[in-house]
C-alpha cells in the first residue's frame, strides 16, 4: 500500500521504518531541513535499537519529503504522527496537529479517497475534531473528496520501540465506521498474521504468538490510550510508596516486589523502584488525563497521587544526601545517568535533571555522565556550570557522594574498588538499586538504595 506519514519524529520514523519493511511504499513528512538531510542518507535521527539498520536497507521503499501535498499525492493512507508536547496548563498542545490538518485539507484533490489515521496521543474528542476541520476546508474549496479518519494509538516503548511495532501486544483502532478500518487493517496484515520475515536483529521473540486487534470508536481507542499509560505511571508510583515504608520498617523493597510480582493479578512489570517515571509519555499523558477530567468538574485523586509520588522521589534522594553530608554547599556530586531511561539520548522529564537542579540551588559542584544522552543535556542545561565527561571514572574524580540515576549496563559492571580511589568520600546513592549493597559495602562505600 501506499501510506504517508506525517512527523518523522520518535513514533513517526519508527512507523515509517516498520511499515515500509514488511512491504509498504512509505513516504515521512518532516518540516526540519536538518533532520531530513540525515534521514536521506539513512542516518537516524532518534537514538533506537535496529532503525539505522532499517534505513540502510528501505532506500527505496521509504522516502522523506518536506512536502505534505507530494507526500499525499498517490498516498491510500495518512498517518498523523506529529508531537503533542503539554502546554503550561497541563494540555497536550494541538499546534502541531491542527496544522498539519489544515495543510492536508489544503493538498486533497477531488475524487480521491484518504484514510486519515491520528497515531500522535490526542485528547478525547480529537478524532471528531479532524474530521470535521477537514470536511469543513474542503466544503468551503467545492472538494469532493471520501475522508475517514479513524484513531491509532501507539503503544512504543522507548528503546525497545521497533520491537514493540513488529510484534504488539495489541492494535487498537477507533472508528465510528467499520468499514473504514479495512486500508488500515491491510496495511497491517503482516504484522497482525506475522507472515514477515523479521529482521535478522530482532526475531520473533519467545511464546509470541499474535496481537490482539481492539475494534472500537474513537472516544474510546483515545481512552485506552491514556488509561494504559497512567496505569503504568501508578504501578511505579505504587512501589516507591512502598518503597518509602520499607525504609522505615526495615524491609527490602528487592524481595517485595518479588513476592508481590509472583502474582499473577499483578504481575513483576514496573514494580521497580527507584527515581520514578520520565520520558515523553507518562509524564504528559497522566497530566492530560487530570485536565481531561478537571473539564468535567471529575476528581482523579489516584492520578494526582500518582504524579505526587514520582516527583517526590527526586526530592527524597536529596534529603538522602543532605542527611548524610549535611550542607551540600561545595560538595563534589557525580550524577551517573542524564537519559530518563537507559538505551535511549531522551532526557524528557529526566529524573536526572530534575536533581541536577536541586544540587545547583544547593551550590554543589556538581559532574556528570551517559553513554548517550550528555549531548542533549548540554542542549538543555544551558544556565548551570556541569562537568561532563566521557568515562565514569573521570567522572567521579575527587567526588563527595555519585547518585546512579539511570540503570544503564555500564554502571552494573563498575569496578567499585577503582571508583572508589578516585572519590573523596565513599559514599554511593543507587537510584535504581541496581547495585550489590554487600559488594558495595565490601568495597569500602557507604550504600543507600531506594526501598531497602
Amino acid at each position: 500500500m501506499k501510506i504517508a506519514i506525517i512527523g518523522a519524529g520518535y513514533v513517526g520514523l519508527t512507523t515509517a521504518a516498520a511499515l515500509a519493511y514488511i512491504g509498504h511504499d512509505v513516504i515521512a513528512v518532516d518540516n526540519n531541513e536538518d533532520k531530513l538531510t540525515l534521514l536521506k542518507k539513512g542516518r537516524s535521527t532518534i537514538y533506537e535499537f535496529g532503525i539505522e539498520q532499517l534505513l540502510h536497507n528501505l532506500k527505496e521503499s521509504l522516502l522523506f519529503s518536506n512536502s505534505i501535498s507530494t507526500a499525499i499525492q498517490h498516498a491510500e493512507i495518512i498517518i498523523i504522527a506529529v508531537g503533542t508536547p503539554p502546554d503550561t496548563s497541563g494540555n497536550p498542545d494541538l499546534a502541531n496537529i491542527k496544522q498539519v490538518v489544515s495543510d492536508i485539507a489544503d493538498s486533497i484533490q477531488s475524487g480521491t479517497k484518504y484514510t486519515i489515521v491520528m497515531k500522535s496521543t490526542v485528547p478525547i474528542g480529537t478524532n471528531h475534531f479532524v474530521k470535521q476541520t477537514i470536511m469543513e476546508k474542503l466544503a468551503d474549496r467545492g472538494i469532493n473528496s471520501e475522508i475517514n479518519v479513524i484513531s491509532n494509538p501507539e503503544f512504543l516503548r522507548e528503546s525497545l520501540a521497533l520491537n514493540d511495532t513488529f510484534y504488539p501486544y495489541r492494535i487498537v483502532i477507533g472508528s465510528n465506521d467499520k468499514n473504514a478500518i479495512e486500508p488500515l487493517i491491510c496495511a497491517y496484515d503482516p504484522i497482525l498474521k506475522r507472515s514477515f520475515t523479521p529482521p535478522n536483529f530482532l526475531p520473533h521473540p519467545d511464546g509470541y504468538t499474535r496481537p490482539h486487534l481492539v475494534v472500537t470508536d474513537p472516544v474510546n481507542a483515545e481512552m485506552i490510550k491514556y488509561a494504559s499509560n497512567c496505569f503504568l505511571a501508578m504501578k511505579i508510583s505504587f512501589i516507591n510508596e512502598i518503597a518509602g515504608l520499607c525504609e522505615k520498617v526495615g524491609a527490602d523493597i528487592k524481595q517485595v516486589s518479588y513476592g508481590l510480582g509472583l502474582d499473577e493479578r499483578i504481575g513483576d512489570r514496573f514494580l521497580e523502584a527507584g527515581l520514578g517515571w520520565g520520558g515523553s509519555c507518562l509524564p504528559k499523558d497522566t497530566s492530560a488525563l487530570l485536565s481531561a477530567a478537571a473539564k468535567y468538574n471529575y476528581s482523579m485523586p489516584i492520578i494526582e497521587a500518582v504524579r505526587e509520588v514520582n516527583y517526590r522521589q527526586r526530592q527524597n534522594i536529596i534529603d538522602k544526601l543532605q542527611h548524610n553530608l549535611s550542607d551540600l554547599a561545595g560538595k563534589r556530586i557525580c550524577i551517573l545517568g542524564l537519559s530518563f531511561k537507559p538505551n535511549t539520548d531522551d532526557i524528557r522529564e529526566s529524573a536526572a535533571i530534575a536533581i541536577i537542579r536541586i544540587l545547583a540551588e544547593n551550590k554543589a559542584i556538581i559532574s556528570v555522565h551517559d553513554p548517550v544522552a550528555m549531548t542533549n543535556a548540554q542542549r538543555e542545561i544551558t544556565d548551570i556550570d556541569v562537568r561532563y565527561c566521557d568515562d565514569p571514572y573521570d567522572a567521579v574524580e575527587n567526588a563527595d557522594a555519585v547518585i546512579l540515576a539511570a540503570e544503564w549496563d555500564i554502571y552494573r559492571k563498575l569496578d567499585l574498588n577503582r571508583l572508589g580511589e578516585k572519590m573523596n568520600n565513599l559514599l554511593f546513592v543507587d537510584g535504581r538499586n541496581i547495585l550489590d549493597p554487600h559488594a558495595a559495602k565490601a568495597a569500602g562505600f557507604t550504600y543507600i538504595g531506594v526501598g531497602r
